[in-house]
């Protein structure tokens, strides 16, 4: 079950995370005020779906983990405290204090300034969620070559 658990959850973490960084970027980039409030008034919503994501993607990554050793094992749980803290430390919050200063119509410097954060931040976690997937799917390869 974790087998097909696991990486189905964490692409879903993945393209959340991304969905949210790219709409971000979109936004801020192309559209206007009422877009960038609309995408950042919306991404605290999608919190919801994330954290069940990576829940799902952690604890059954835990559970393939038991059964497996090696140097792509150890470096996706290596990964996991950053991406975690990253998450919970950086992200949720800016997403927060970003969601309340667009829906108040505040873009000031204090809004940029944790847009930027939380920009490089997201681009930090989607980097790493990223080579999670590779190297799982490295490790599933591997896992049906043997079989």
């Amino acid at each position: 079950m974790s087998k097909t658990i696991h990486p189905i959850a964490g692409a879903i973490a993945l393209m959340t995370i991304l969905s949210f960084w790219l709409s971000t970027v979109w936004s801020e980039t192309f559209a206007g005020e009422q877009a960038v409030t609309t995408v950042k008034s919306l991404i605290p919503y999608g919190f919801f779906i994330l954290v069940l994501a990576l829940m799902a993607a952690g604890g059954s990554g835990f559970q393939l983990s038991k059964k497996m050793r090696g140097p792509l094992v150890n470096a996706k749980e290596k990964r996991m405290p950053f991406i975690a803290a990253n998450g919970i430390l950086i992200l949720i919050p800016s997403a927060l204090y970003l969601s309340f200063k667009a829906q108040a119509g505040t873009f000031d410097m204090a809004f940029y300034g944790v847009q930027v954060i939380e920009l490089v931040a997201g681009a930090v976690n989607i980097t790493l969620l990223g080579l999670n997937m590779r190297d799982g799917l490295r490790l599933s390869r591997r896992r049906t070559a043997r079989a």
